[in-house]
Formats: structure tokens, sequence, C-alpha cells
């Protein structure tokens, strides 16, 4: 089978069938080049040809030109998917990746706030403006719901439920979930939605329904959310803070206020807790007790 025609059916697949993003899509497609580029190199110019062997070789090649562990692992991730693809679509026979373990990264601990700091830069950021507004409410709902970035400039309002207290987001391959919205975080946002988006709308937006608008009235950036988490730390000492540092931060304070992982789990919408443990379901009103017992800025006076 040629490659170039399978690799176009697997990446048809992902976007399609699997709802993978764009920049999912692009980052398998070079790391299918890659793989194609190496086999040509070593003469095995039909999949059906392609051994053990040759995926074994492939690790090594990555492993000598410099890769990190990480790096060769996604590789060969990547690799292995797309074999397992042509078996079950029948368009090969066997897979020659099947036995191929992955490398195994070295352990590396998230960067994590500790709970004074984060609300100490939160009570530090004032102002009534509607930027300050955005801005406080931006930080609360990230280190609040535990939100990826791309999921907090990706909210819409129809997606806040401020009576039941929970905000739904649509993470990664558009899988739905919700986050427990409460205390700090959803009085934060309620003060930007009622005294500060107004004056960022602009007649001729096209992001009406966007929560988190920029100077224009458009849907804010990933970019300008990274750039106002960075400035808010660097207020109060905190270097080259990444919104995904309030998202690893909301998840250690949880577990050290006896939240349980599986809760944590639900909230943040990871597949699963490590690399052995299948996805665990848990009841929504369940969520919302654990949160309110265990989150530092869940409780607050209005």
């Amino acid at each position: 089978m040629a490659f170039e025609s399978a690799r176009s059916e697997y990446l048809a697949y992902l976007r399609v069938e699997r709802g993978a993003s764009s920049l999912t899509v692009r980052a398998y497609e070079s790391d299918l080049a890659d793989y194609a580029r190496f086999l040509v190199h070593r003469g095995t110019l039909e999949l059906s040809s392609v051994k053990r062997g040759d995926i074994v070789g492939y690790e090594t090649h990555l492993l000598d030109q410099g890769y990190a562990v990480s790096s060769i692992d996604r590789h060969l991730s990547v690799v292995k998917g797309f074999h397992r693809f042509l078996v079950r679509e029948g368009r090969l026979e066997s897979n020659p990746a099947s036995t191929v373990k992955l490398p195994k990264p070295p352990a590396r601990l998230p960067d994590v706030v500790s709970i004074e700091r984060i609300a100490s830069m939160l009570d530090f950021m004032g102002g009534s403006d509607a930027a300050s507004l955005r801005n406080r409410a931006l930080l609360e709902v990230l280190y609040g719901c535990g939100l990826r970035v791309s999921e907090a400039v990706g909210l819409d309002l129809d997606r806040i439920g401020f009576d039941e207290g929970f905000v739904r987001i649509v993470g990664k391959g558009g899988k739905e979930r919700v986050a427990p919205l409460s205390g700090c975080a959803a009085l934060a946002l309620s003060s930007y939605l009622e005294q500060g988006r107004s004056q960022l709308m602009k007649p001729s937006s096209s992001s009406a329904s966007a929560v988190f608008l920029n100077a224009r009235g458009s849907r804010l950036s990933r970019q300008s959310a990274h750039r106002i988490v960075s400035d808010a730390g660097a207020l109060v000492g905190i270097e080259n803070l990444h919104p995904h540092t309030l998202r690893h931060s909301f998840a250690t304070h949880m577990l050290e206020g006896g939240a349980d992982l599986r809760v944590i789990q639900e909230i943040l919408g990871h597949a699963d807790i490590s690399t052995t443990q299948i996805y665990t379901h848990v009841n929504r009103s369940h969520i919302r007790e654990e949160y309110l017992a265990a989150h530092p800025r869940a409780r607050a006076s209005s």
C-alpha cells in the first residue's frame, strides 16, 4: 500500500471521526512525513513490507538525532496509531508496531504556585474598568475552574450556569464536560459580565456569544490570555506565569484539600488518571460537593 494515500486516509479519519483539531492533524502529518522519509532512506518503500525492526530502527534513529524521550514517545505513538488504523481498516494484514514499547519518559512534576501566592495575585487584581474586570474574571476562572486557556477563551455565554453552579466546557476532541463555578470565580465572572463586557462589545462585532472579549470587541485570543496571566504574575513577583500553571495549581490544591482524585479527573477532563487507569465518571452533584469542600476560593461572601 502506498504510504501517501494511507497517510491521507488516516489524517482524514483523525479529522472527521476522531474530531482532532487542525493543530493536532498537522502535528500527526509532520510526524508521519518524518517516518516516511526514514523508511525511504532505509529502502522500505511499501507499508506491507514494514517489519518490527524498521520501527525499532526508527526509534534508534530519533535517539541518534538527539530527540528527547518525550518527543520519541510522541513520534512512536503516532506510528503505532497509524499502523493500528491500517490493520483495523483491512489495509494491512498485521501490525508491525504492536509489540514495540514506548520509551518511558522521566517523571516531571508540573509547576505549581502556592495558595498564598495565587491569593495574593488575585486579590491584587483591582480596578473597575472593563479590562480590569475581564482580567480578574479570566484569572479566577482559570484557577477556580481548572480550565485550559483554550477552553476559557472559547467560552460562550450560554455555557455559563450561575444558578446551577456549573460551566459547560468543550474540551479536547470536542468532548463536553462540566466544571463547578462558585465562590470567587463566580463573583468575578458575574461582575465582569454585568459591568465590563458591555463596554468591550462593539455593534459590528462577530463575537456576540463570546464571554471574554478584547478591546476591539472580538473574542480574546489565547496569546492575549497568556499575556494577561503573565503580567498578573509579574505584579506579585511570579515570573513567566503560564495559564497551565494555574490549572496544575488548581489540581494540586484540590488534592491538598482532600478532594478525590477521580473528582479532579472529571473536572479537568482528563481521559485517564494515569497511563494505566481508566476514565471514571462521577455524579455531578458529588463533583460540586467535593469542589466546595476542597477549593480554597470556592466560598466567598458577596
